[in-house]
């Protein structure tokens, strides 16, 4: 049987949750042909009560719930103990650093990582600490858990995976990959709604496509996204 490239591990209180999106598509086919695997672990099997509760009220008094860190340290240890030393271990939280186009990277050629998704108010701080676990944001802006955005940062990997995106070269010239933004993409009819697909590309001269493909993506960087734009012409 041929081995997954990549395993996702994802602790949280809705299994159900998944794969959701990632079994669907190109990514799901990936996942039913063992190109990736997913392994998601129900924190709630780790409580010893048998209202199976997992949270208690904040110290300090405050609204909501939190996760308390002796039942989260036992899920986390049992997961650590299934996965390669050389797996991210990764909390979703708003307060984390941002997730871009190298982490989904660092993750795939890590071969695997542990997502643990929260809920409530967050998790006791000291199981974070205790366990070095890195905090991941997808964006600043808060959810009602970390499992959405453990869908959007596990799709980004999956379709890096050899064999489920198809071609290669499907990847090349992606936004981000190189520091700019995708060019703008046109297919028939060739004129619609008085609109004409730019004539350098239906001219059949590939160095002149190439050439105009890779100003517009500067231009789009440049203009779109300065940050962008500023640190490729710093690096570049």
């Amino acid at each position: 049987m041929t081995q997954p490239s990549f395993t996702a591990q994802v602790l949280t209180i809705f299994p159900d949750m998944f794969p959701g999106t990632l079994g669907q598509s190109l990514a799901g086919k990936g996942l039913n042909d063992a190109k990736w695997a997913l392994k998601t672990l129900d924190i709630r099997d780790f409580s010893s009560d048998k209202h199976r509760s997992i949270d208690d009220t904040p110290a300090g008094g405050g609204p909501g719930m939190v996760i308390r860190a002796d039942i989260l340290g036992k899920a986390i240890d049992a997961a650590k103990a299934d996965a390669e030393p050389k797996w991210p271990l990764v909390y979703m939280s708003p307060r984390g650093r941002r997730f871009d186009q190298a982490e989904a990277q660092r993750w795939k050629e890590a071969g695997g990582v542990t997502i643990l998704c929260g809920r409530f108010e967050g998790v006791d701080e000291r199981v974070l600490e205790a366990r070095e676990v890195e905090e991941i944001s997808v964006g600043d802006f808060v959810l009602s858990g970390g499992e959405p955005a453990a869908l959007v940062m596990l799709d980004a990997v999956i379709r890096l995976l050899p064999g489920v995106m198809g071609e290669a070269g499907t990847l090349d010239e992606e936004s981000f990959e190189d520091g700019l933004l995708e060019y703008p993409h046109y297919t028939r009819p060739q004129v619609w709604e008085g609109r004409e697909i730019p004539e350098v590309l239906t001219s059949g001269h590939h160095k002149k496509i190439a050439e105009w493909r890779r100003e517009k993506r500067e231009e789009l960087t440049r203009i779109r996204r300065p940050d962008m734009w500023s640190t490729y012409v710093r690096e570049k």
